[in-house]
This record gives C-alpha cells, sequence and structure tokens, in this order.
C-alpha cells in the first residue's frame, strides 16, 4: 500500500510540520476557549462576570496573536524548502501543506453498507481499513512525484467514496477537519467536497515545495521549477473555478487568486533566470532582451502585490510574503534599468549595417521615447549612448536601494542572508558601473529615463491537475457496478425466484452487461409467472454473484439449468420508471447553500472516455450508463445485444 513519509524522520521540514501542527492545535484550543468566553459574555447581565470574562477575552486574542505571529514565521521559512546548491538563488515562497485530524470511517461505512446496501458490514472492513491507511498516508506527503501521485490516489478514490457512501440528500455524519495553511485557524464541514478541496489544495502546495527546492542554477533544475510552480498555479486555478463557499480563508476565490498570481510571477521569475543562463552573447539585442524580461518580472510581482494588499487579503498573507514580492518587484525594476545600460554603455555603436535591426528593437523597447535626439543619431552616437544609458543607471540605483530600504522592514526576511546578498551584490554592481561611466566634467543634469517596456519569450502557463495519470481502482468494487449500485439509487430488498423452463425457455428477454438487465417478460410466459419484471437486475445465478457478470457469462449459466430449473436473485430499482425532475430538483436543494459545494465538477464531462466505472475519476453526479442504461424498455425495442430465452 502506498506509505507517506514518516513523519517521525527529523529533517529540517518535519520539524516545521510538527511545529505547524502544534501551534495549530494550541489555536483550536484558544478559539474553543474564545468561544466558551464569547458565549458566556452575551449570557450574563452580572457587571463583575463580564468585566472578569472580558479580561480573560483580551488574553486569549492576544495568545491567538502570538501564535499566528509563529505560525506566520513558519510559513516564512523559505530556505528549509530551498536546495543546497552553493550557487546563490534568490528564494521562491513555499506553501505549508494543510494539516487535518484522524478520521474514523469504520462505523459509519458499515452502518451504511449493512442499511443502504444489504450486506453485511463486517464483511468490507478490510476495504474501510485500507481506505483509512491511504488517508492516514496522504497527510505526510514525501516531496516528490511519489508525494504527488499519492495525494492524486486519494483524490481520485474520494470520487468512489462519493459515489458509494454519499447520498444526495443525506450526509454520512463524519466531519472533516482541515487547518487553514497559512493562519492555522480549524475548520470543519460534513460535505465531502471540502476534504476534495483541501487535498487538492495539498497538491498545489507540494507543488511549491517542489519547485522552491530545486537547484535553479542548472538548467534542468530550472525546468522542473517551472513546471513545478506551473502545475501549483493550475491547482489552486482549479480549486478556485470549481469549489465554492469554502469555510476556511486558505481556499477563499481572493486567497487563490492572490497565490495563482504568486506562482505565475515565480514562474516568470524562472524564465528569467533561464535566460541569462541561456545567454551565449554579450550583444545589443540579448541585452535588451534581458531588460524587457526584467521588466516582465517585475510587472508581475506587482501584480501580486496588488492582489497582497486588497482587502481580503491584507490581513491574512504573511507580511514577509508581502514584502518579498515587494522586494523581487522593485530589485527586477533595477535590473532592467541596469540591463538597458550595459546595452547601451558596454555594445559598441551601431554600424550602417546593423542600424535598421536595431532601430527596430528599440523603437519598441522604452514604454516613452527617450527625450533627446532621433534614434538612428542615438544609436549611432556614442556620447549620447552614454547620457542615456546613465540615466538608466541612476534609475537603476534608486531602484536598488528602495529594494533593500523594504526588505529591511521586514524582521523575518531580514534573518534571510541569500536575499540580502543578492540585493547587494546588484547594489553595488551597479553602482561600480554608474562611477565608471560617470565623467567628471558631464555638465549635464542626468535625465529621468523611461521604463522599459515588459516582454517575454516564454509565458507562464497554468497547468491544471491531470488526474488520470494515476490509475485507481475502486475499492469498494465487491459492493458492485456503480451504475446501480450508488449512494443515490435505492432499491426493494432482492428477491429469490425460482425458475423451470418452458417449452418456449424461460419467457423473459436480457440486455447489457454488469448487471445484466431483463428487458422484457412475455404475458403467461415462466418469468412473469415467477414474478421476474422488466426492469429487474439479475445480481445472482443458483448462488453465484453476478453484480459484474457479462451478458454472455449470465446466458451460459441459465442455458446449463437442468431439469431441476434455476435459482435467480434480482433487484428491483426504486422509481425504475427515470428519477424524476422533483427528484431531481429535491437533490440539489440538499446540497445546501453554505457548504463547500463542487458545483462545476458536478456537470464536468468525464476525463477520460472511459465506460468501466471502476476507472471513471470525475467529481460528476450524473449516471454514466451506457447502452444498458434505460430501466423500462418497451418489450417490443429488442436492441443489438438483447434476446429472448
Amino acid at each position: 500500500s502506498q506509505q507517506g513519509c514518516d513523519p517521525f524522520a527529523q529533517t529540517q521540514r518535519s520539524k516545521l510540520q510538527h511545529r505547524r501542527a502544534r501551534i495549530n492545535q494550541q489555536i483550536n484550543k484558544e478559539m474553543r476557549m474564545r468561544a466558551g468566553a464569547e458565549n458566556l459574555f452575551r449570557a450574563t447581565s452580572n457587571h463583575k462576570v463580564k468585566e472578569t470574562v472580558a479580561l480573560e477575552l483580551s488574553y486569549v486574542n492576544s495568545n491567538l496573536q502570538l501564535l499566528k505571529e509563529e505560525l506566520e514565521e513558519l510559513n516564512s521559512s523559505v530556505d528549509v524548502y530551498q536546495n543546497d546548491s552553493e550557487s546563490i538563488s534568490v528564494p521562491m515562497i513555499p506553501l505549508g501543506l494543510k494539516e487535518t485530524k484522524e478520521l474514523d470511517l469504520l462505523v459509519p461505512l458499515k452502518d451504511l453498507i449493512s442499511e443502504h446496501y444489504g450486506e453485511d458490514g463486517i464483511l468490507f472492513e478490510k476495504e474501510i481499513k485500507e481506505f483509512m491507511e491511504l488517508r492516514q498516508a496522504m497527510r505526510t506527503p514525501s516531496r516528490n512525484e511519489a508525494g504527488l501521485e499519492l495525494l492524486m490516489e486519494y483524490y481520485n478514490q474520494l470520487y468512489f467514496l462519493d459515489s458509494r457512501f454519499f447520498p444526495p440528500t443525506k450526509s454520512l455524519g463524519v466531519f472533516f477537519h482541515w487547518y487553514d495553511s497559512l493562519t492555522g485557524v480549524p475548520s470543519h464541514q460534513r460535505a465531502l467536497a471540502f476534504e476534495k478541496g483541501s487535498v487538492l489544495f495539498n497538491i498545489g502546495a507540494l507543488h511549491t515545495q517542489i519547485g522552491a527546492r530545486q537547484d535553479r542554477a542548472s538548467l534542468p533544475g530550472l525546468n522542473q521549477a517551472i513546471d513545478a510552480f506551473q502545475k501549483a498555479a493550475g491547482a489552486f486555478n482549479y480549486l478556485k473555478e470549481n469549489f465554492s463557499n469554502a469555510p476556511s480563508l486558505d481556499m477563499s476565490a481572493a486567497s487563490l487568486n492572490m497565490l495563482v498570481r504568486l506562482m505565475v510571477a515565480q514562474v516568470q521569475e524562472c524564465v528569467f533566470e533561464k535566460m541569462t543562463l541561456l545567454r551565449s552573447q554579450n550583444d545589443f539585442l540579448t541585452w535588451l532582451q534581458l531588460a524587457q524580461e526584467a521588466a516582465r518580472v517585475e510587472d508581475v510581482y506587482s501584480l501580486v502585490h496588488q492582489t497582497m494588499t486588497q482587502a481580503h487579503v491584507k490581513d491574512y498573507v504573511p507580511f514577509s510574503w508581502t514584502t518579498m514580492v515587494q522586494v523581487k518587484s522593485e530589485h527586477f525594476k533595477a535590473l532592467s534599468h541596469y540591463f538597458a545600460a550595459i546595452a547601451l554603455c558596454d555594445c559598441p555603436a551601431t554600424s550602417d549595417a546593423e542600424l535598421p535591426e536595431q532601430e527596430k528593437a528599440f523603437i519598441q523597447f522604452h514604454v516613452t521615447m527617450p527625450e533627446g535626439p532621433s534614434l538612428h543619431v542615438l544609436l549611432q552616437d556614442p556620447e549620447e549612448r552614454r547620457k542615456l544609458g546613465k540615466a538608466h543607471l541612476k534609475k537603476a540605483i534608486m531602484k536598488h536601494e528602495e529594494a533593500m530600504r523594504i526588505h529591511g522592514l521586514c524582521k523575518i526576511l531580514r534573518k534571510m542572508d541569500i536575499l540580502q546578498e543578492v540585493l547587494s551584490f546588484a547594489h553595488k554592481r551597479s553602482l561600480s558601473k554608474y562611477s565608471e561611466i560617470d565623467h567628471e566634467e558631464d555638465f549635464f543634469e542626468t535625465g529621468d529615463a523611461p521604463d522599459i517596456y515588459p516582454k517575454t519569450h516564454q509565458k507562464p502557463e497554468i497547468k491544471p491537475p491531470n488526474f488520470s495519470q494515476v490509475k485507481v481502482t475502486d475499492l469498494f468494487h465487491r459492493l458492485g457496478p456503480l451504475s446501480v449500485f450508488s449512494a443515490k439509487n435505492k432499491w426493494y430488498p432482492a428477491r429469490r425466484v425460482h425458475l423451470m423452463r418452458g417449452e418456449n425457455g424461460f419467457g423473459f428477454t436480457l440486455r447489457g452487461d454488469s448487471p445484466v438487465l431483463i428487458a422484457g417478460v412475455i404475458p403467461g410466459g415462466c418469468a412473469a409467472e415467477a414474478g421476474l419484471k422488466e426492469g429487474d437486475y439479475i445480481i445472482s445465478v443458483n448462488g453465484k454473484d453476478c453484480k459484474w457478470s457479462k451478458h454472455a457469462e449470465v446466458v451460459q449459466l441459465l442455458k446449463s439449468t437442468g431439469e431441476e430449473g434455476v435459482e435467480i436473485g434480482v433487484i428491483t430499482l426504486q422509481g425504475s420508471e427515470g428519477p424524476k425532475a422533483a427528484d431531481k430538483k429535491a437533490a440539489a436543494m440538499s446540497l445546501g447553500s453554505g457548504m463547500l459545494k463542487s458545483n462545476k465538477e458536478n456537470s464536468r464531462k468525464s476525463l477520460m472516455n472511459s465506460k468501466s466505472a471502476s476507472t471513471l475519476l470525475v467529481w460528476s453526479k450524473k449516471s454514466k450508463r451506457s447502452k444498458k442504461s434505460t430501466y423500462s424498455i418497451p418489450f417490443t425495442a429488442v436492441g443489438d445485444n438483447e434476446a429472448m430465452y
């Protein structure tokens, strides 16, 4: 069976998850105390009691504040998730996984199997335990492909759990408890969609951790980081589009929108790094391209910063994240001006032959045209180039200083030497370039350089999760084909019918496989007299279970009957005249508001056009019966695989 990684192996990261779990428990306790105190405060009219309770509330609230700050420090422990390579890479932001409480499904599922399926629940203990072991393992996935597959496998298994055990009108009575990834605040819900959404969130979070730990000084490492952050963006985006009314803030539309943008920005930063790594020439056009690429990174980070400072997100996002994003935005703006200066000052003046190509690139380079001479004069005059280059450097130095100032405001980031090193290296590099091109006899006032127009050669992709890559089989396969034996169908207790074969056979027509359907009953025939009805499903023949049997197998069993006749087990679906519109409406109503609904997923078409229920991985509430779907078929319609027996 699948294993999570050993939570007791004390890696830096598992220590982090432990501290996180501990803080989550403390937050949980304080929240309970707060709720109790608030209730008492509202209920009492005694002033003395009110004062005492108010004091206690202020203690609890300040404790909660401290715990949240401690959790924020943990969420900013970016370095634990980074790689161990010597070369400097700017840190990326990973997310911690959502924690969950253990869940005991043994009794509720056994009860439901007895009540709903009419089977002995004890016979399914092995399957229930296997499901619970899978859930236990997915709480501590390893930070690699195997960990992702484990989460995917559990996510896919929830499709079957939903179809088998979560009737549209009734709850299973178990609560799913999950903690907010950033604040540690606990939430719980009965809706299975909350469990699915939380697992999906963790798929995204695990991708961010895999992305953050890559060695981005090498091309393979960069490509893996790009892939991981794109998949993280895809998971958060999928969650935002397919689930609504989440009870916890980390899964609200505003937070997910912020996380998608953050991941896209981290991809864009990797694309920039990839370009610096692959740069083989130091010519004018390459430097311009680098400057535009840096401007693009600045652009996406300033968008993330705007998103993080919006009303619903501002108090919730760790201050260190907001700061880091702002620092990066200023840093990349500085770099774009630095590369512009290098292009102008370190490359020879444009020759006549190069002019058309370079002028074309330069026209689209600035957001507004630089003041001064026309472009071809500028490009061909070294002195004019130096002037504009100097203006760009002046702006770069201002932006470097701004990045360093903002970085200094956050005590958590101040502890992060790597970022400090990168910022101060870039600052010094611009300063030394400035003093190198600055002439003592410069009389001109250094102008204001226009900003660089952002442009990238590789647009980030948001890659949605591919659930079909992890094939799972329904753990509760033995209950029978999902098309009939599901939580939403009801059937009358199974009947055993004894049949003798008459001269015209048994007197019924059969259609379809797993389970085989009695499509028609000949009036006055043996089947009719024994009480078989059109629309019955054959579930056993002479005591042999036939729920999964193919058409030909059932026919073979019937044909091999001797004089003594045959005993057939059948079930009749309740309301087998087809679900009425009113029922559908009632089912839709019962989803209830305030639940985390997997709204769009319900109608989503199958990801894999597969007919067999055991590989169907969509979260769809629609029945997927193929040619064997009709419950009541007019007796005359003898279809392709329907025959008289």
